[in-house]
């Protein structure tokens, strides 16, 4: 059993806006947990732009000081840090595990040149190549991350793990998918899914799109609700938006507890989201595990999850209406739907299983601790 200080830069466990990176960094700290490791949550100060708040950095470099001296007479066998890039670079880590004389470990560290060239972001490009630098090991999640990683740092500290959630939290479920058709009325159309959080930009703009398709394939005779799932700011617009497009085949469900999106991808025919600047996008390990094929672009994370021609359909960003027509080759085509769901259900179960891959991370970190 390892003793390991966990520290989340970006979003400290329990922030009120939850995400795919949260989540994310969540289940990897349960995972070790279950695993029998000892985690303890190192700090809860944000990162987040914390060179551009210098009262905010002040109280950091405190922090590392009140971290050393609460942790030297029973110093952990390893610093693990979850996630870092320039935008909120970890402060904490590299200081405190020098002090303590312990290994630091980043999963999902993220290295980008181009904001050396920006002067607003070069302070955090700065801090965040210190950190990675200082790493042992940087872990990361995405094959575009791990070629820029090694433009920085040797092959043998750079390491892959596919991401994953816990397939079996996201099953199809029969029972389901009747009971949520019947509450949203579906009577003989077909479910077009999507989830997001709703913030301004990508996000909005992402849920936009769906919607377009949505009201593009209806005027071409394809019968459709789209659901949609998720809440923010910019909801009563986009509910707004829904009905002036789509006037009754459009539902907002608002947001629903993860442990209940199963029912509600169950009672889907297609997962669709653009995923514009989407780094992963856990919906669609989600969505695809539920068993539902799914409509992306391919410019993002979203090709990280999903298999073009097998599990589902991808397409260009600047080939916006090859979308819309992967939408409708799906919705037209009831057996290649089926067979591309059912492929989709087993390769998140093969390719993306969080208590598989991350099996990775745990003999690793175990290899650093007691080494040879």
């Amino acid at each position: 059993m390892m003793k390991l200080s966990y520290y989340m830069p970006f979003k400290p466990p329990g922030h009120r806006n939850p995400s795919g990176d949260l989540i994310t960094g969540m289940e990897l700290r349960d995972y070790l947990v279950r695993q029998g490791h000892q985690v303890s949550l190192a700090s809860r100060i944000r990162s987040r732009w914390i060179y551009l708040k210098p009262l905010q950095y002040a109280r950091a470099v405190l922090e590392r000081k009140t971290i050393c001296r609460s942790l030297e007479k029973s110093p952990p066998d390893l610093w693990l840090t979850y996630h870092s890039y320039y935008k909120a670079p970890d402060v904490l880590g590299p200081a405190c595990s020098r002090r303590l004389s312990i290994p630091y470990v980043i999963f999902q560290g993220i290295y980008s040149t181009k904001h050396r060239r920006r002067l607003l972001s070069l302070p955090g490009f700065l801090l965040n190549r210190s950190a990675l630098t200082s790493a042992r090991i940087v872990f990361t999640n995405k094959k575009g991350d791990e070629q820029n990683l090694k433009r920085l740092l040797p092959d043998n500290r750079v390491r892959y793990v596919a991401p994953g959630i816990r397939p079996e939290q996201f099953c199809f479920n029969a029972s389901s998918r009747t009971r949520v058709r019947e509450q949203w009325a579906v009577g003989n159309r077909l479910v077009v899914m999507t989830t997001a959080m709703f913030r301004p930009g990508v996000k909005s703009d992402g849920v936009r799109k769906v919607m377009q398709s949505c009201q593009e394939l209806i005027r071409r005779g394809c019968n459709i609700l789209l659901v949609v799932i998720g809440d923010g700011t910019n909801r009563h617009i986009l509910e707004r938006e829904g009905q002036e497009k789509l006037s009754g085949n459009c539902l907002f469900l608002g947001k629903i507890e993860r442990h209940e999106l199963y029912r509600c991808y169950s009672g889907a025919d297609v997962f669709a989201f653009p995923g514009i600047e989407e780094s992963l996008g856990m919906v669609y390990l989600e969505a695809q595990s539920s068993g539902l094929p799914a409509v992306a672009y391919s410019d993002w994370g979203a090709k990280e999850a999903v298999v073009h021609e097998k599990t589902g359909l991808l397409s260009p960003a600047a080939q916006p209406d090859l979308f819309t027509g992967h939408l409708e080759e799906l919705l037209l085509n009831p057996d290649r739907r089926a067979a591309m769901g059912a492929a989709a259900s087993n390769h998140i179960r093969a390719h993306h299983d969080s208590s598989v891959n991350y099996q990775v991370i745990s003999h690793c970190l175990s290899e650093l601790v007691t080494p040879g």
